[in-house]
């Protein structure tokens, strides 16, 4: 099975995105439908021992329940584009610099994703990067509670999520033309859930590295 090298990491990254590059969400800025965010999964080693066995952590935030949205959830630093952010990686850094203090410069893009549009109306660009560790965190005491991180050998064992259907209320299901949606939830991991979007994204992009490992198996 091929080890999770950052040029493992990016080349899979690069052959699920396609050719093209296109980022669709962003021809629609300041048009009401859809609105284009962005967020960073930060990937880094915890010692020099995980660097050499390639053992990946997964950075991600508890939000604050004071935020307007999503209050209170674990997710991955990002947010909604502003009208200066000329791409997903623009706006994935901004924002990550923003809520726990990671300097843009230090982090190395390895590619990002297909876009995912959202329930509420986002179109969201998850983008790969590899970060420095440790890092002075600092956060923004408003919208995040604190940084955590999960080891990306756990995310990768697929008995450790399940998918749970919530059932949509009206006018939105009308809208929608559906009753329900699939959740993806996580289980608990030191007292952290990560569920819906965020790992919805956390799957996506487990799913992108092991179709590789299928393929070279």
């Amino acid at each position: 099975m091929d080890a999770l090298t950052e040029e493992f990491i990016s080349s899979r990254l690069a052959e699920s995105y396609g050719a093209s590059g296109e980022d669709s969400c962003y021809k629609y800025f300041l048009s009401s439908n859809p609105r284009p965010a962005a967020v960073l999964i930060p990937l880094f080693f915890a010692s020099p021992e995980d660097k050499q066995e390639h053992r990946w952590q997964v950075l991600l935030t508890r939000r604050t329940e004071g935020v307007a949205e999503h209050q209170g959830q674990v997710a991955f630093p990002g947010g909604r584009a502003d009208p200066t952010d000329l791409t997903p990686e623009s706006t994935a850094l901004r924002e990550a610099y923003e809520e726990i203090g990671l300097e843009p410069t230090s982090v190395r893009i390895l590619g990002k994703m297909k876009e995912l549009p959202t329930i509420s109306n986002y179109c969201i660009t998850p983008v790969v990067g590899v970060i420095p560790w440790p890092f002075e965190i600092r956060l923004e005491e408003t919208e995040v509670s604190r940084v955590f991180s999960i080891p990306l050998d756990w995310l990768f064992d697929p008995t450790h999520h399940e998918t749970r259907y919530r059932t949509i209320p009206e006018p939105f299901s009308k809208l929608l033309k559906m009753k329900s949606h699939p959740v993806i939830y996580f289980q608990t991991y030191q007292e952290e859930l990560l569920w819906g979007v965020s790992a919805q994204i956390t799957v996506d992009f487990i799913e992108i590295l092991r179709n590789k490992k299928r393929a070279g198996a």
